[in-house]
């Protein structure tokens, strides 16, 4: 029973409910979802185009997952008990020093071995454009020694829609688990920030990959003040078993930059 921060038994509970009446009521198609380790920790970093994509991700994961939610839920009698019940870590969006204590819990969730999951682009994306990632996930990863998968999230905004208060039902939508991504492609390849940088790059590209979005530059929102301005540059890396270990006819895979789309 979890003691912590974060997803406990509400969410178990939820999960093995809600779990068939959501595949009841929405086409939920999953792909990849066997790359995720069934015990340990991890990090999923999807996009994120509507209201219900962490409830979809929470209901089709198998094991307990804690997120991170806008501190505002807190304001209302609405969420502020259920949310937090259900494994959100409120956090401010503000960035610094005010989101230090939301890390630091994603930090203990992920030290009992369990899987948190977070939104690099910080809020939901009103326009369909995939938003430059920011480094919190890479900052865990790189501290916990865990890996990060991307997750491609694709329909959810057909379903419910910005402003919409209640999801359409009987839709179609798609979420995608890709291949992991291992902190240590990263370690000892310059300046601290720059690694959190090029890994967080790396997965939003693969996010991108994944949902087919168009990369924009530009974070989403107000900047965040812990970002590092220096925008990294991803470059060839090699998979962390060849690189320790080479195989004959390991091929190094290039990762483009996703700047500049």
């Amino acid at each position: 029973m979890t003691t912590g921060p974060g997803a406990g038994v509400a969410q178990t509970r939820l999960r093995k409910y809600w779990g068939p009446v959501t595949s009841r009521l929405w086409d939920v198609k999953l792909t990849g979802f066997e790359r995720l380790p069934t015990d340990g920790p991890a990090i999923l970093c999807p996009n994120h185009i509507s209201f219900i994509d962490s409830a979809f991700l929470m209901l089709s994961v198998s094991r307990n997952i804690s997120f991170v939610g806008k501190a505002e839920y807190m304001d209302s009698w609405k969420t502020k008990y259920l949310f937090p019940a259900m494994g959100m870590i409120p956090i401010d969006r503000a960035g610094g020093s005010k989101s230090t204590a939301a890390l630091d819990a994603a930090q203990e969730v992920l030290e009992r071995g369990e899987l948190f999951g977070i939104f690099p682009e910080g809020t939901r994306s009103r326009d369909g454009l995939l938003y430059k990632g920011r480094t919190g996930a890479a900052r865990l990863a790189m501290e916990v020694d865990c890996p990060i998968y991307p997750v491609g999230i694709v329909g959810t905004a057909k379903i419910q829609p910005p402003g919409a208060l209640v999801p359409k039902f009987f839709a179609s939508c798609e979420i995608k688990v890709g291949r992991p991504i291992k902190p240590a492609r990263y370690r000892d390849r310059g300046a601290e920030h720059l690694a959190w940088r090029s890994m967080t790059d790396e997965v939003m590209y693969e996010v991108r990959e994944l949902t087919g979005q168009t990369y924009v530059n530009t974070y989403a929102g107000a900047k965040a003040e812990t970002e590092p301005t220096i925008e990294a540059q991803v470059g060839k890396v090699t998979d962390e078993e060849h690189r320790l270990a080479p195989k004959a006819g390991a091929i190094e895979r290039e990762l483009a930059p996703v700047a500049g789309n």
